[in-house]
């Protein structure tokens, strides 16, 4: 999911005065007709409620002509020059075409690409007969930036030659260091199997590669018409901003699963196993793990509705399984299934709501030698828009802070770590749990004055407290770390975040269709027997419509959150962040809002310089500076060689620093990490929750940042830090 934050939908005024759309009628929409709409449908929401609407001219259509292109062949195996020589008269004319409601520059690109998409599907097929040696001194390049398209046919076939020649050898490379290992092995099974030659190494290795270029091609010829479409559509509505974009009615119901962690279904997470469909794992507490029938390793063969007839789902894709097994709680589904035994059953499930735990916050708290820390994940601000007893992160991460104060804490740890974002909502009223009622965030529309939004909770925690952040915190996370720093309750730690300081709404793009062809629509869905959410609908647009800012009056747009306490980060030299999108709305600042700086804040500048001394003397943190400097160099040359003597090499140069961080680890003493007791019988409900947890764990023991995070809460707990919040 893209880095955001949303505000719960607010319906939109009746707009049907305003537009006229070509319809068929009668007979129904052609699709010339619904993705003309769609389009236009996009393009006049953009214009009257985005932040900051860009013109629609030639400059415009420029960027949506490359962003597609972009977007469709980023590695250019797919286009030829000659294709973009007849594409090239549209560079400027996509703007015209906007407003004439015409849709000839897609249609001629997806003509284009869907040809060149057979082509290459026969080129793999062709080229991964001959077997490859590895001794010339050809190079691969892996950035699609640097590369030109390809002149014609034989040209664009001789890129996919060199290109497959390079995964080949990737996995030959692998195969030859299996080998290598069981010719040391002492096992007497390892001893007793024949010893595989090059030459089947090198046929395993294009077998291999052969495989995944099949199930690759299988996905794009399975890639559906309005899925491609909508991506020209994104094309000109992420022209805006890096956060505008277009959602296809099914990509709606999906973000709305993700936002709020909740879906209605079975509760199986299935993997595919040689085009197998089997279950991964069984989600505790889910329709399916109550009913306990169904166990991980099992294969689905056929999908029924009840009493329907069974389809069978056999050379199925996942995605096209999950969707008939999910469905409307409470209505049945039943599943045929082939044990690991051979046997055959089949299971009726009554759908029902499945919890993704993953995406909730948890808690832990690790016993460091003076004494014990907190320390709460959350993955994201999520919240449940749709149900009105949904979770939200809010309450949960209150229910969190109370579990470590049970647990009589120093400290407390807040993991905002590769956070996107969520409910604007929720992160105002998670700042009061810290710092009480008062100002959190500005936001600001176009031509309104700025509205400062108060959180209404009383703060349940004033003991010390860090917040760690690195690039992939944005959004809600940017907005609960700078609150934090501006009122001086918190010390924030880690690395610059994302940058991105702007507000998204989620509008349905029906509201922006004249009533009677909206009624059209809806009869033309039922005559169709399109039912459900997704009947008679063209989707919905998430929108820019306001920036927000610090309550010190400065955005975290581009510049995003500069933490209190910097540690080394392995992509600090690489540009990222929302700063690298050429599309993102620029930084600015208003004037700041009316509040205090808690009293008794911990001392930055005394903390900093006890953390940096003791970053400089660790050799984990010299090795990840180490790394910096080696991904930067890797990002500005990726070219490969094709020789195996040089891959090797050039492999061992970018594999030194990761295996010597590996060792320095191996010497650590981690920190013993236990769970609240409230959450022991959760966990302990199975094994598959027992294992989560323990993976979790052992990752958490591990993790560097974490260990020094923990010493900085041990200084502020030594320095006597005790923030008065007005707790009640």
């Amino acid at each position: 999911m893209k880095n955001k934050i949303l505000i719960p939908l607010v319906v939109i005024g009746a707009l049907a005065a305003f537009f006229s759309f070509r319809y068929g009628g009668g007979d129904g929409q052609s699709t010339e007709e619904r993705r003309t709409l769609i389009m236009e449908s996009v393009v006049k929401a953009v214009q009257q409620y985005h932040y900051s609407p860009r013109d629609i001219n030639d400059s415009f259509s420029d960027r949506v002509y490359h962003k597609v292109l972009d977007e469709m062949d980023y590695e250019k195996k797919f286009f030829t020059q000659k294709d973009i020589n007849s594409l090239k008269k549209y560079e400027f004319k996509i703007d015209d075409e906007i407003k004439n409601g015409s849709i000839d520059f897609y249609d001629k690109l997806d003509a284009i690409f869907t040809k060149r998409i057979d082509d290459a599907d026969t080129f793999y097929k062709e080229i991964l007969k001959t077997p490859y040696t590895f001794k010339g001194n050809d190079k691969e390049e892996l950035d699609g930036a640097k590369l030109a398209y390809a002149s014609d046919d034989e040209a664009l076939k001789d890129r996919w030659r060199e290109y497959l020649k390079y995964k080949v050898l990737a996995k030959y490379v692998e195969l030859e260091d299996d080998r290598a290992k069981k010719d040391t092995a002492k096992s007497d099974v390892a001893k007793k199997e024949p010893r595989k030659t090059d030459a089947q190494l090198e046929t395993e290795a294009r077998e291999s590669v052969r495989k995944n270029q099949q199930n690759y091609f299988k996905r794009l010829h399975k890639w559906k018409p309005e899925e491609r479409y909508a991506l020209f559509v994104n094309a000109i509505a992420t022209n805006e901003d890096p956060h505008t974009d277009y959602f296809p009615p099914v990509e709606k119901q999906r973000f709305d699963e993700e936002m709020s962690g909740t879906f209605f279904g079975i509760g199986a997470q299935l993997k595919d196993d040689n085009g197998k469909i089997k279950i991964a794992a069984v989600i505790t507490g889910s329709p399916c793990w109550k009913q306990g029938e169904l166990k991980a390793g099992d294969e689905i063969t056929k999908v029924a509705q009840g009493e329907k007839e069974p389809v069978d789902i056999q050379g199925y894709e996942i995605e096209d399984a999950v969707t008939l097994i999910r469905g409307p709680k409470g209505t049945e589904v039943r599943l045929t299934v082939k044990r690991v035994d051979g046997s055959v059953k089949v299971i009726p499930i009554i759908r029902g709501e499945v919890l993704v735990e993953d995406k909730f916050a948890k808690s832990a708290i690790i016993k460091s030698n003076d004494g014990p820390v907190g320390y709460i994940y959350l993955p994201e601000f999520y919240a449940d828009f749709q149900g009105i007893n949904g979770r939200r992160c809010s309450d949960d991460i209150a229910t969190e802070v109370t579990k470590l104060k049970n647990a009589g804490v120093k400290g407390i740890i807040l993991d905002l770590r590769y956070n996107g974002g969520g409910s604007l909502n929720d992160v105002v009223e998670m700042a009061g749990l810290f710092v009480g009622r008062g100002p959190v965030v500005q936001v600001k529309g176009t031509n309104e004055a700025p509205k400062t939004l108060i959180s209404g909770k009383d703060a349940i925690y004033n003991g010390p407290m860090a917040i760690m952040v690195n690039q992939g915190s944005a959004s809600a996370s940017e907005i609960l770390a700078a609150a934090m720093q501006d009122y001086k309750r918190a010390v924030i730690v880690g690395s610059p975040t994302y940058g991105k300081g702007t507000v998204q709404k989620i509008m349905p793009l029906d509201e922006m269709i004249d009533p009677l062809t909206r009624m059209r629509m809806q009869a033309d869905a039922l005559a169709a027997n399109k039912t459900g959410s997704a009947g008679g609908s063209i989707g919905s647009l998430k929108i820019t419509i306001q920036k927000f800012y610090r309550i010190n009056g400065g955005s975290t747009q581009l510049k995003g959150v500069t933490p209190d306490i910097n540690l080394p980060d392995p992509y600090a030299l690489l540009e990222s962040g929302e700063r690298n999108d050429k599309a993102a709305l620029q930084w600015d600042e208003i004037a700041p809002s009316t509040y205090k700086p808690v009293p008794n804040a911990p001392n930055i500048s005394e903390l900093a310089t006890i953390s940096n001394s003791r970053v400089a003397a660790n050799p984990t943190f010299k090795l990840i500076e180490e790394s910096a400097v080696k991904i930067k160099k890797q990002k500005d040359d990726n070219l490969v060689s094709l020789n195996e003597t040089e891959y090797r090499k050039e492999m061992d140069e970018a594999n030194v620093t990761s295996k010597k961080l590996e060792e320095v680890q191996k010497k650590l003493t981690p920190f013993e990490i236990t769970n609240p007791k409230e959450d022991l019988a959760r966990i302990d409900a199975d094994s598959t929750s027992i294992a989560k947890n323990n993976d979790w764990m052992k990752n958490l023991k591990k993790d560097i940042y974490i260990t020094e995070t923990v010493n900085i809460i041990n200084d502020m707990v030594k320095s006597g830090t005790y923030i008065e919040t007005g707790m009640k």
